[in-house]
């Protein structure tokens, strides 16, 4: 038995073991089982092409177009602009020359890439999975590691291999039960208003805990892919019944007796009672409240009750200054009422709560309720779109007033041409809310699905565990 195997190990450094190739000090260089391509790849498919070098395993690796990918429908006279649309058509075509698996343009499995790749089983348990979007890291949630890079997926491509710094381990512990109203979104809201930006740098987060194992594959969804925003290098939850279950049938999972066989070879895919943590942070989710962004980190967010935090009370100057720059570019004043910000744009998808329980919770909100601002919603995928349909979702969001749109990125990102105009304030289910994430200009406020129906509703914040008062 290897040095490795015998002493006590987290899951991420199970699986990290599992695939290095070989190592030099403080990296390795490990084996990709999956690789995720999209419509954004077009610069590393230039320099791919350029060097040389073909994609080494096109059947282990997907393109999902799903950056520019227009809301409104299918096709040129949707998209964007030109550009947007020549980028999505020549990423397709280099994919298709390439003999890459593909969910192009028009195929009803297509969607956000993680969304995408968490439901056809791309992403499996004890898999390493690299893809150039910063928020990979979501795919984590069926107990895969899913790295994020960037020039390093031009080796990745020709190599199937990745040189990997070796990341401290942190484990997040979440226990107990969320009251009425409180979501996976709020928690790691409140995570990282605690934590702060940088409260993972670098880091492979664990969530464990009661409340984690409660969680259905979309709230563990949630919780990896804010761990981005943490700064964290990979997260990842322990498989368990709920994931293998998701995951059954799965497009690129094994099938039948050989399904069995995975899933029983993977029993002890989970860390050791005694591995050692570089941090551990325990938070009882009895204590959060539905959550709202203020700024422009998702850091700074304070509860629905809460008000617009004032500067002169922080005592480091750095935080004190970025808090001042953040109500400025936000057009807040200090001590402002949460509850009383008007909103003037809704935004409800992306791969922070684009699953199906994300579009049925904003649905309860909506249910015999009419929007007073612009509301868009777009699902994670082609899977959950029809999905919704057929559960009546989407007739519940049409008959409020909201606009239903085609599976994608949307205005999470703002590539699509689907923005906020400059000045304008948006309640969004996204994960980014820096200055211009949603549009030159834009105000964004991040919140859970529920809310931000709910806010559609009142045309400002509202506090969900209370709908008596909502119209």
């Amino acid at each position: 038995m290897s040095d490795c195997e015998s002493r006590p190990r987290t899951l991420v450094e199970k699986i990290i073991d599992a695939h290095t190739i070989t190592m030099r000090p403080g990296r390795s260089l490990i084996y990709l089982d999956r690789i995720i391509t999209a419509d954004t790849s077009r610069p590393i498919y230039q320099l791919l092409e350029s060097s040389g070098h073909r994609v080494r395993r096109p059947n282990q690796t997907l393109f999902i177009p799903d950056h520019y990918t227009p809301s409104r429908g299918m096709s040129p006279l949707d998209a964007a602009d030109p550009e947007s649309w020549r980028a999505i058509v020549e990423t397709q075509d280099y994919s298709s020359r390439e003999g890459l698996q593909m969910f192009p343009m028009g195929d009803p499995r297509r969607g956000i890439q993680h969304t995408v790749s968490i439901e056809h089983g791309f992403a499996l348990p004890g898999l390493t999975v690299a893809a150039t979007d910063s928020h990979t890291l979501t795919q984590g949630a069926v107990g895969a590691i899913a790295l994020s890079i960037s020039a390093d997926m031009v080796h990745a491509l020709a190599t199937q291999t990745l040189w990997l710094k070796i990341p401290g381990q942190m484990r997040i512990v979440l226990e107990g039960r969320c009251k009425p109203g409180v979501t996976a979104k709020d928690v790691a809201l409140l995570l990282l208003a605690r934590l702060g930006p940088r409260g993972a740098a670098g880091m492979a987060v664990e969530y464990c805990g009661s409340h984690v194992r409660a969680l259905g594959i979309g709230g563990r969804m949630t919780l990896c892919n804010l761990a981005t925003e943490l700064g964290a290098r990979a997260a990842i939850i322990a498989p368990d019944d709920i994931t293998y279950d998701a995951l059954a049938g799965a497009t690129f999972a094994p099938k039948d007796a050989a399904w069995d066989q995975f899933r029983a070879e993977r029993l002890q895919l989970r860390s050791d009672e005694d591995a050692s943590w570089s941090r551990s942070v325990t938070l009882d989710v009895g204590e959060v409240a539905p959550m709202v962004s203020w700024g422009t980190s998702p850091a700074q967010a304070v509860p629905v009750t809460g008000h617009v935090p004032d500067p002169r009370n922080e005592p480091d100057p750095l935080r004190r200054s970025k808090m001042t720059e953040a109500l400025s570019y936000m057009g807040l004043v200090p001590g402002t009422e949460i509850r009383d910000l008007q909103i003037d744009q809704v935004f409800i998808g992306s791969c922070a709560n684009g699953h199906i329980q994300d579009l049925k919770e904003a649905a309860a909100i909506l249910k015999g309720r009419r929007v007073r601002v612009p509301t868009l919603v777009v699902p994670g995928s082609g899977h959950v779109g029809a999905e919704a349909e057929a559960l009546g979702l989407v007739d519940t969001f049409r008959a409020a007033g909201a606009v239903w749109g085609e599976s994608g990125c949307s205005m999470c990102n703002s590539m699509n041409g689907d923005i906020v105009r400059p000045g304008l304030r948006c309640a969004s289910t996204s994960n980014r809310n820096h200055m211009g994430r949603q549009g030159p200009g834009s105000r964004t406020h991040l919140v859970s699905p529920a809310m931000a129906a709910a806010a559609a509703v009142a045309g400002r914040f509202h506090d969900i565990r209370d709908l008596s008062e909502l119209p």
